[in-house]
């Protein structure tokens, strides 16, 4: 109570109560200021410089350089995407099959061509060595046949790459087929193997064609040495029968002739028929 009634203790409770209002007076001041300054700094600093100073030069550059390089990257994109669509559709409408291998002898593309040909409804992820089985050579040695898919992982290993050749092939449905297999590398412009390309040729109506070709040769040399044998023989039996002067004997020799032709006849006629049936088929084929 005495405290309170002390005129000195009042007068010091004032000033301490002033110098305490004026202190929070103060700091309130200095933030407000604070941030006044931090607000014209970034006005400053977004504001574009003047027309005729070197900073907007500078500026204008900057942004017509990079307007160019944006243009630049999207007809890239749009010349890339050009080019992966005509590269799809040529390979889309090559009537030969060509397929991607990765350096693991992996699937990663094939045409609808290499699809029809192999018989797979899609073999992308499958390995070369799935896709072609039990696919062998044409060729034969005395080991035995050479199976494609060996052939074709051995080629992979090696950086020169490529290989051409010809195999027995059977699709999953059961169908052989006779095909033209030419695996060739596929480098990156810095010269590193990426795979292979594998092209597909069809032989199969070619071999076949082939095969009635070398039969009807076979069956030629048959026919030349039947028709050689029977002219002799009827020749031979036409002198005898001009040297003789016995009738009985002529007789004889007359009816062998007859034989003899009518045989040769029956030679003549077969191969014609048989040539026939096959000039049938080729042309139904």
């Amino acid at each position: 109570m005495s405290l309170l009634t002390n005129p000195l203790a009042l007068r010091m409770a004032l000033i301490f109560f002033g110098i305490a209002f004026s202190f929070v007076i103060v700091v309130l001041l200095m933030r407000r200021l604070r941030r006044s300054l931090t607000t014209e700094a970034s006005f400053a600093a977004d504001a574009p410089a003047p027309a005729n100073s070197p900073l907007y030069a500078v500026i204008q550059q900057l942004k017509q350089q990079k307007h160019e390089l944006q243009t630049e990257r999207q007809a890239e994109r749009r010349r890339a995407k050009t080019s992966e669509n005509i590269s799809a559709a040529v390979l889309s409408n090559l009537s030969s099959g060509v397929m991607f291998l990765t350096s693991d002898g992996i699937v990663r593309q094939a045409n609808a061509a290499a699809r029809q040909i192999l018989g797979f409804a899609s073999p992308i992820g499958v390995t070369a060595a799935q896709v072609f089985r039990e696919a062998s050579l044409l060729t034969t040695s005395d080991q035995g046949k050479q199976k494609v898919s060996e052939m074709i992982q051995r080629s992979l290993r090696d950086t020169t790459l490529f290989l051409q050749m010809d195999a027995d092939y059977l699709t999953p449905a059961g169908e052989p087929r006779t095909l033209d297999i030419t695996l060739t590398a596929v480098r990156a412009p810095e010269g590193e193997v990426l795979g292979a390309a594998c092209l597909l040729n069809d032989q199969t109506e070619v071999a076949g064609i082939r095969q009635q070709q070398k039969l009807r040769g076979e069956i030629s040399s048959e026919m030349a040495l039947e028709l050689h044998n029977s002219v002799n023989a009827i020749s031979g039996y036409a002198r005898r029968l001009n040297a003789s002067s016995d009738p009985k004997f002529a007789r004889q020799l007359a009816g062998d002739i007859v034989e003899e032709a009518a045989r040769l006849d029956s030679t003549i006629g077969g191969f014609l028929s048989g040539a026939g049936a096959a000039a049938s088929a080729a042309s139904g084929t």
